[in-house]
């Protein structure tokens, strides 16, 4: 099992053979501190990809490494961006035939977005399309082809945005990557414009807050879609798209399944970019309805915010009706499971000057629940009907990740530190545990070298759910990794519990590692 940390962002080898599952090797890669004053959203680390006996992940100074998986000894390490300036790299890379797929962070710093392909043995980069900027750069050429006349034209990328500020206009592709292997097609989601104070920057701002399918082999965009056009509240569209086989009108059709942070459930066809869903699937205030004609929000003038003056109860908040939390898709229930806010904000806005490797920002936010006073909700989605087929309310954020099983079980975690696993089709609460921190990591389950299967979760709070950190009940800050036996036995161990020093900021800097249990 490979385990990686925040800032520093040590690698760990756990030997799963061996009783205790003891540390094997562990690899330091040392990055730049200046990353830590950089990151606009905690020094975090989102996933991280085995592939070729590699493990290849993103340091939040804006490195790839890939790390010999036998040995723990670098393989290559490639320089992406310059800290210095803004930029940082937080995604898990996504690996499709010989390259590694990665994207940047720091749209809160006027970086302008990019996805990057490398090639797996060397690290050498073949290709790099941005989020902003002349077709040529974005990489849209002749075989672009957007489903909505809206998205067609020439250099929209330029053309969207006030005289050269799409220089610095966010975008980034912090989030996470799907890849259909029939249509040879990777699919990602870009992050909000910038700054985000939407009156300093008039047009449509293309290409942030949107989805591209791309063909993985040049970086070539085939289709693309915005789902929120000219972002006013940092409605990033980098959460996850799932793709799956449904039947719409008598027929099997090619999906993707997509929760944006502007709390609409978008069921996309796959092959065209044609919205042929969208509905809300959290609270929401900010538009009045969904344009089926066009396939755009439609946005309630009063909620629009205006330079200092204070906008109240806008719901969602900048961080969602969903963050970048994965959900999960059951073929068995034909059901998708996500951890959801209800949470709304207040958001007074202030103009921004553009000075490198600074915050380009400008919206001061406080954010408080919605109606219901629940911060958190867990999920059953139909993505046929549009519609929740049941849902778990939680007082604290639900900020993990979702695991669906062909038990019909599913998991998911609480910021509070509960992790829970629920009947897949009635939502019904089967088991609960309280763990040392809050939970905002993603389960897994695996089969042991000894026969028996394994559910995993890595607690630790952090990042975005410090927006409740006022709450009563709020844990403290953690590092630990637990493992649960289905079974619910532990085979005998007569070796100590290893400790892991991440040496990570904040107020816990130790990360326990317990054995299977």
């Amino acid at each position: 099992m490979y385990v990686v940390a925040p800032f520093p962002n040590v690698a760990y080898a756990l030997d799963l053979t061996k009783p205790g599952a003891p540390i094997k090797w562990t690899y330091a890669p040392d990055p730049s501190p200046l990353a830590i004053g950089k990151a606009c959203c905690d020094a975090v680390v989102r996933g991280w990809a085995f592939a070729d006996g590699k493990l290849i992940y993103n340091l939040l100074d804006d490195h790839t490494v890939a790390v010999d998986a036998e040995t723990g000894k670098q393989v290559w390490r490639t320089k992406m961006g310059n800290v210095e300036n803004g930029e940082t790299m937080t995604m898990p890379p996504f690996v499709v035939g010989n390259k590694v797929l990665v994207g940047n962070s720091g749209g809160e710093m006027g970086k302008i977005g990019w996805l990057a392909a490398l090639d797996i043995g060397t690290g050498k980069e073949i290709w790099r399309a941005y989020s902003a900027g002349a077709d040529q750069l974005v990489k849209i050429g002749p075989d672009f082809n957007p489903f909505y006349d809206w998205m067609k034209g020439k250099d929209l990328g330029v053309t969207t945005w006030p005289a050269d500020m799409w220089k610095t206009a966010g975008g980034a592709a912090w989030g996470w990557i799907s890849y259909d292997p029939d249509l040879h097609l990777i699919y990602y989601g870009t992050s909000n414009p910038s700054p985000r104070v939407p009156v300093q920057r008039p047009g449509l701002n293309f290409w942030t807050s949107a989805i591209f399918a791309r063909d993985p082999e040049t970086g070539a965009a085939k289709w693309a879609y915005v789902f929120t056009p000219h972002d006013q509240w940092d409605y990033d569209g980098v959460n996850e798209n799932v793709l799956v086989d449904l039947p719409f009108g008598g027929k099997t059709r090619k999906v993707l399944v997509h929760f944006d942070r502007n709390a609409y459930a978008y069921t996309i066809d796959r092959v065209t970019g044609e919205v042929l869903i969208a509905t809300p699937y959290a609270y929401q205030n900010w538009s009045s309805g969904f344009d089926a004609k066009t396939a755009m929000p439609i946005v309630r003038p009063e909620m629009q915010p205006k330079p200092e003056v204070k906008l109240s109860n806008v719901c969602p908040p900048d961080i969602g009706g969903k963050d970048w939390q994965p959900s999960a898709f059951s073929p068995r229930t034909g059901l998708l499971y996500a951890g959801i806010f209800n949470i709304c904000m207040d958001v007074t806005d202030h103009r921004q000057s553009y000075i490198p490797g600074t915050p380009y920002d400008g919206m001061e936010m406080t954010r408080h629940p919605a109606p219901g006073d629940n911060w958190g909700e867990f999920m059953s989605w139909d993505p046929v009907t549009g519609k929740k087929a049941w849902a778990i309310k939680e007082k604290f954020m639900t900020m993990s990740g979702a695991l669906a099983t062909a038990g019909d079980l599913v998991f998911y975690g609480t910021v509070d530190g509960w992790f829970r696993a629920v009947n897949a089709k009635t939502g019904e609460v089967l088991w609960s545990q309280k763990l040392g921190s809050g939970i905002i990591g993603a389960p897994m389950t695996y089969l042991g070298p000894d026969g028996r299967q394994y559910v995993a979760i890595y607690s630790g709070v952090g990042g975005a759910a410090m927006v409740s950190k006022a709450m009563p009940g709020f844990p403290a800050r953690g590092s630990t990794l637990y493992v649960f036996s289905i079974n619910g036995e532990s085979p005998p161990s007569d070796a100590p519990t290893p400790t892991i020093e991440t040496g990570s900021p904040g107020p816990s800097s130790q990360t326990n590692q317990t054995g299977p249990r």
